[in-house]
């Protein structure tokens, strides 16, 4: 069992556990809030945390390094008082209260009904450079959910960033910020387009998981 970190040694360490192929911890640590607020990003339980890291990276964001290529990670992890600071006292609101960001953001804290899950703000940058120059978001979006076993994905307009949700007993949802706004597909429902008309959207997006790295030992 690991503890709480109590040392720059000890949360250095922290950071070099390896999540994935792709991904250390130490990635999803970095915070805007923390840092310029000058607050620390220290998980309660580190053993929760790595564990839905974990998932989050081998079943979520190594499949779409290894069909867009390289991520780049926006926000994460948030601990406990660190998010409780971001939906309290940053003006205007950065973070969702504590309660909605439980195995979301809150790595380390089972939600309500016991499920654990992280969430990761990421921006794929293949993606992005077609959303500016006027793609669908939602193309992205119906790509996600045919290939991959998310929770949640809520999008926004700087960038095509989204939230992408793992999570046990997933939601399935997509949301967005971006127009047109709202819930693009509601917890149990059955999409709005059907298979066809959504393969059509990414008909030319890469692969899934073509790209091939070095295999790793003899």
């Amino acid at each position: 069992m690991r503890r709480s970190p109590r040392s720059y040694t000890a949360l250095e360490d922290l950071g070099r556990v390896r999540l994935s192929r792709h991904f250390h911890l130490r990635e999803f640590l970095y915070s805007e809030i923390a840092g310029f607020y000058g607050r620390t990003n220290i998980p309660e339980d580190p053993d929760l945390m790595i564990a839905a890291g974990t998932r989050l990276c081998e079943e979520l964001l190594d499949p779409l390094v290894e069909t867009f290529g390289p991520l780049h990670i926006r926000s994460s992890y948030r601990a406990p008082d660190l998010n409780h600071f971001g939906a309290t006292e940053v003006r205007p609101q950065k973070c969702s209260r504590n309660a909605v960001n439980q195995a979301g953001h809150i790595w380390d804290r089972r939600d309500d009904a016991g499920r654990m899950g992280a969430t990761a703000c990421i921006v794929v940058p293949w993606f992005a450079d077609q959303y500016a120059r006027g793609r669908d978001w939602r193309d992205l979006a119906w790509w996600i959910h045919d290939h991959l076993p998310y929770s949640e994905q809520y999008y926004f307009p700087k960038l095509a960033a989204l939230n992408l949700t793992w999570r046990e007993d997933p939601a399935r949802t997509i949301s967005s910020y971006i127009a047109p706004r709202g819930k693009l597909l509601a917890a149990g429902a059955t999409p709005s387009e059907p298979p066809d008309q959504r393969r059509a959207r990414y008909a030319d997006f890469p692969p899934f998981r073509a790209i091939r790295y070095p295999r790793v030992g003899p």
